[in-house]
């Protein structure tokens, strides 16, 4: 196995921890991400004037001489496989998909396979750099298996940790199509009795809540107000359908990007997402606002009405402003339109 070497210098005022200033000092075309660099350190293949130090919690000062001993990237233990992708955009640093709603992004115990990691290994080959230590893609986003639409992967180290520091910066936009039960409107005085939801300027429902896991189901998220991570969701009715109104096409994006972020506060809110086994409890359309057969149809939907349409960030690499947009599935287009002509 081959190594390189990175020599450096740590600057003034460093942070108190040592993963922190290594990866603030560390130079910019080495492409080591911080998550990277805490395994470095653990590994032992951090030395500080010449003494090597294994604890990211450790500290470091002003003009320490740092040298990092870096393997070359390592075949994935992950295999990769044969599975079709819609590729929207890609180079040697990263690749946009359209991923199809049914797909897990990554292996886990109980979906080992056939998940959209196993798809990109196969499909970018040799065009792997290696991201951690490992010649595999970068994920730095998730998206639900049953939620279809725009995800971004990394090709490269150097491509992972600029993305990784956009998701975190909450710089990246991310745009979301979904059909709900009701229409968030401000005019309705139930809404604006719900803890965290308030209506900015354009009718423009906003979500502000903290999410953990569920206290009973480890499988499911809640809404808090004291415990969690912060969360915030903002909404807009694209379509109302119905006659009366019982249904929206509305328009998401999100300021954070929490599990499950868009389903639980819809759900919390009162209009949980139709199809949504997890968060839709066991709502129905009434026949009589929409006709028999797309209430049937709508009961029928087998996945939560949701769709990732718009992704936009700055290419980490050539900072190039980026924006892509995939339209509606057939699945969820038909279910808009039946319900349009239903009402």
């Amino acid at each position: 196995m081959t190594h390189r070497t990175i020599h450096f210098t740590i600057s003034a005022d460093p942070p108190k921890r040592l993963d922190k200033a290594l990866a603030r000092d560390v130079p910019e075309d080495a492409a080591l991400s911080r998550s990277r660099m805490v395994k470095l350190i653990e590994q032992g293949a951090v030395s500080v004037d010449g003494v090597v130090l294994d604890q990211p919690r450790g500290s470091v000062v002003e003009g320490a001489e740092v040298s990092i001993t870096v393997s070359e990237a390592v075949e994935s233990h992950i295999a990769g496989e044969d599975i079709p992708l819609k590729v929207v955009f890609e180079d040697d640093d990263l690749i946009v998909l359209n991923k199809p709603a049914g797909m897990v992004v990554h292996p886990a115990p109980g979906t080992p396979s056939g998940t959209l990691v196993n798809a990109l290994i196969h499909h970018c080959g040799e065009s792997l750099s290696g991201v951690g230590g490992s010649k595999r893609p970068g994920i730095v986003h998730r998206i639900d298996k049953d939620t279809s639409g725009l995800l971004v992967a990394a090709k490269s180290d150097a491509a992972h940790q600029g993305l990784a520091n956009q998701f975190a910066a909450h710089t990246v936009e991310r745009r979301y199509l979904a059909v709900c039960y009701g229409a968030p409107d401000s005019n309705d005085p139930r809404l604006r009795g719900i803890k965290g939801t308030s209506f900015e300027p354009g009718n423009i429902l906003k979500v502000q809540t903290f999410l953990d896991r569920h206290k009973t189901d480890r499988q499911r998220q809640a809404v808090f107000f004291e415990r969690g991570r912060h969360a915030v969701t903002r909404a807009r009715i694209v379509e109302a359908l119905g006659n009366p109104v019982s249904a929206a096409l509305i328009e998401c994006w999100l300021e954070t990007g929490r599990t499950h972020q868009i389903r639980v506060h819809l759900a919390h809110c009162g209009h949980s997402l139709i199809g949504d086994p997890v968060y839709g409890g066991r709502r129905k359309l009434s026949p009589k606002a929409v006709g028999a057969v797309s209430a049937q149809n709508a009961a029928a939907f087998l996945r939560q009405a949701l769709h990732a349409a718009t992704l936009g960030f700055e290419h980490p690499v050539t900072k190039d402003t980026l924006s892509f947009e995939a339209p509606m599935p057939a699945d969820m287009a038909e279910l808009v339109a039946n319900l349009r002509v239903g009402a």
